[in-house]
């Protein structure tokens, strides 16, 4: 097919468009290098060592083949231009900001975001995105890509793919115990007064055990699919309750709900909030709109988690 005369552009116009096409084709370069660091260790092995380290250190301290040498110092160009690593006079490599938070990712429970990126960059999460054309020419509305892609929802793949579901967990385990060290410590007053609370969607229960801990006269319990509910070890006082939240949300003071809304309908996002306000131990009348469909009737939203807030719902 042929440009038209008005569609016709400078050798100047052409450079800078291919420019943004490459760096547009090429950004999961980007991702990628950086799930290769993670799985590596190497924000750990540079940790580790305790002082900025040389290349041929971190060859050892990864035990990868000297015959990696070139390669890894590829690597670490990249990732010190992306601002991960930072890069010193001596040719040493050592932890920026954005590296101290992957910290921790070989130890089990550290404050690590390490989890959430692996997550995230796996193959399972970003099948969809190689199919989106598919989905976009297939008939209906009810699929999402990863669906389409995959044959089921996110819940069914961690149910048949038990590798994946523990990956999933500790992805999102990994980003709360980062979210809820702001939380406690900033917005405490959410919880202050609370006797119960019942974490929706709540997963191992890291959100439940860090409240509880916190508050220890608070009932902390979590509602979860039974194939997470199953693969969970004993988490002290925290309960946990298998079942679906558009059947039954088990009674309580307050409701927590994390990163649970953002996969649903508008429809089923009113859905989940009548049985939370359900759950909630209040005797009011249903509302009108949003919050209000489901039954509440004024809300406050505290912008103190970076890109996130607390949006607190009441009946």
């Amino acid at each position: 097919m042929e440009v038209t005369e008005d569609e016709k552009i400078s050798s100047d116009e052409f450079m800078r468009a291919e420019a943004v096409l490459w760096t547009h084709m090429f950004n999961h370069i980007d991702s990628m290098s950086l799930k290769c660091a993670i799985e590596l260790g190497i924000p750990d092995a540079i940790h580790l060592h305790g002082k900025p380290i040389s290349l041929s250190e971190l060859l050892s301290a990864l035990s990868i083949s000297p015959s990696k040498s070139p390669h890894l110092r590829r690597l670490m160009r990249l990732l010190t231009h992306l601002g991960i690593f930072a890069e010193n006079e001596a040719n040493t490599y050592s932890l920026t900001s954005v590296s101290i938070v992957l910290v921790g990712a070989s130890k089990a429970g550290a404050t690590s975001l390490s989890g959430f990126v692996l997550t995230m960059l796996h193959p399972v999460t970003l099948g969809p995105f190689q199919s989106m054309s598919t989905w976009f020419k297939s008939e209906g509305e009810g699929a999402t890509p990863f669906s389409a892609h995959h044959g089921c929802d996110v819940w069914g793949v961690t149910q048949r793919n038990p590798s994946y579901n523990e990956i999933f967990n500790e992805g999102m385990a990994s980003d709360v115990r980062v979210l809820m060290k702001v939380l406690l410590k900033d917005c405490k007053h959410v919880f202050e007064g609370l006797k119960s609370l019942v974490d929706v969607g709540g997963g191992t229960g890291s959100t439940a055990m860090a409240i509880a801990e916190a508050f220890p006269a608070i009932n902390c319990s979590v509602l979860e699919l039974p194939q997470v509910v199953s693969t969970v070890k004993e988490k002290g006082s925290v309960e946990f309750i298998a079942g679906d939240m558009f059947d039954h949300v088990p009674p309580a003071n307050a409701v927590l709900l994390k990163w649970i809304l953002h996969d649903w309908t508008d429809e089923d996002c009113v859905r989940i909030l009548k049985r939370c306000k359900e759950a909630v131990l209040s005797k009011e009348s249903d509302g009108g709109g949003g919050g209000g469909a489901a039954g509440f009737t004024n809300y406050k939203i505290t912008p103190a988690l970076g890109l996130r807030s607390v949006i607190e719902l009441y009946p």
